[in-house]
């Protein structure tokens, strides 16, 4: 089975799909962010890597570009919870064979890396778009990590009083 890099700063995501891939026999290694992913990549030699494209710092296409200039052969899938045609495409211009929407379970993401965007003559128009309850729930979470986990700094950003982002914040990501 291959080793694949997982790079997302949602970390209960991370290992949560991180635990899926194990038991399917993978090697897993984790990085929260753009600069962890490469020291990883200078270190280590994976296969596949699935980066997420909203972290803090660099985003997830510029990984995707410096990943590859690293590590070539390296076959990565996109993952994101803001899908457009544009950042799809993006995407795929610098080398992802695939691109998908969050939530996306382990099986999901292995077939994704069996049947790449360009060979299957599919188009990045055809990206699912999240749910509004789903782009609210990233977007929330977005600003939450912004704010260094400070709930009353990130309830004056959003403009919601600190307790209904608490509320918020409680409930789990929409599976839409």
């Amino acid at each position: 089975m291959a080793t694949i890099l997982l790079v997302d700063d949602e970390e209960h995501f991370r290992h949560r799909l991180g635990r899926a891939l194990v038991r399917r026999g993978h090697t897993i290694l984790e990085a929260e962010d753009y600069g962890s992913a490469m020291e990883l990549l200078e270190r280590k030699e994976p296969e596949m890597a699935v980066v997420d494209l909203r972290m803090p710092g660099p985003s997830g296409l510029e990984l995707v570009r410096d990943a590859l200039a690293l590590r070539p052969k390296l076959r990565i899938v996109v993952l994101t919870g803001y899908g457009s045609i544009a950042t799809a495409t993006e995407a795929i211009r610098l080398g992802a064979i695939n691109y998908l929407p969050k939530p996306a379970d382990a099986e999901e993401i292995l077939a994704a890396f069996d049947r790449p965007l360009a060979s299957t003559g599919e188009r990045a128009e055809e990206i699912a778009t999240p749910s509004l309850a789903r782009a609210e729930w990233e977007h929330i979470n977005r600003v939450l990590a912004d704010c260094g986990g400070n709930i009353s700094e990130a309830a004056k950003r959003l403009q919601l009083h600190r307790r209904t982002l608490q509320r918020k914040l409680l409930k789990f990501p929409p599976l839409d």
